[in-house]
Order: C-alpha cells, then sequence, then structure tokens
C-alpha cells in the first residue's frame, strides 16, 4: 500500500499536518518492526501467537471524526490477529510471512523518511526563497 493511499482520506489543509501523518506512519513501522523482531524470536516457542499492529483503523478514526482527529493522539498497538492456522508446536508463525512482513515494512519505513524528507526540503526552499 502506497502512503498516499494510507493518508488519502484524510484532511491534509496544512503542512503540520502532513508531517503529523508521516511522523505517524514512521510510528506505526517503529513499532511493527519491533512486532516482527517479537515474531522472530519466538518463532519456536510452543503456543505463541503472532502480533502485528493496529494503524489504518486509527487513521481512519482520525480522518472520520468531524474536527479530523488529532493524529499525533493515534498511537498504534499490538494485538493477536489470531486468523492463521496453528503449527505443530502450536504457534501460529510462518517464516515466509514474517520475512515478507520484513521486507513490506522496511520499504515503507524508507518511503516515510523520504517523504519527510522531501517536505523539510521544501518547506527550507519556500523560507530562503521567501
Amino acid at each position: 500500500m502506497g502512503i498516499m493511499q494510507l493518508f488519502g482520506n484524510v484532511k491534509m489543509s496544512e503542512t503540520n499536518n502532513v508531517v503529523d501523518l508521516i511522523n505517524a506512519g514512521i510510528r506505526a513501522e517503529n513499532l511493527r518492526q519491533k512486532a516482527i523482531a517479537r515474531n522472530f524470536a519466538n518463532f519456536e516457542t510452543p503456543g505463541y501467537r503472532r502480533v502485528d499492529v493496529t494503524f489504518k483503523e486509527l487513521l481512519k478514526a482520525c480522518s472520520g471524526s468531524s474536527d479530523g482527529g488529532d493524529i499525533n493522539k493515534a498511537e498504534p498497538e499490538l494485538y493477536e490477529p489470531r486468523q492463521t492456522p496453528l503449527n505443530a508446536n502450536g504457534n501460529d508463525l510462518s517464516l515466509e510471512v514474517e520475512v515478507g512482513n520484513l521486507v513490506k515494512n522496511s520499504l515503507k519505513h524508507k518511503a516515510y523518511v523520504r517523504v519527510l524528507h522531501k517536505k523539510y526540503a521544501q518547506i527550507e526552499m519556500a523560507i530562503n526563497t521567501g
């Protein structure tokens, strides 16, 4: 999912809103990275259930409120999806899924950082030419 798809429905009338949204995305991807590391660390733990991060739902809640919501208060949270079948040892981890999530998360994180860098470069250019 691209950044604009993720943030497409959220009201962005000011530069601060855009920066806040990007920072929120970075916070979510940082937490997701920890969740993925936790999943890898527990790969052979009997009965362990994988964890993931809720974030899209929080953005939708902020965009659906009448005042646009406060994205700075929207903190990503860990949860157990419990939608994947259990392995022989009673956990629901798949090495392929976790590696895929790791790659996807790394790409998203890099994209957020690049967009944030470009936004700051635009602000700096506006200040220097103004």
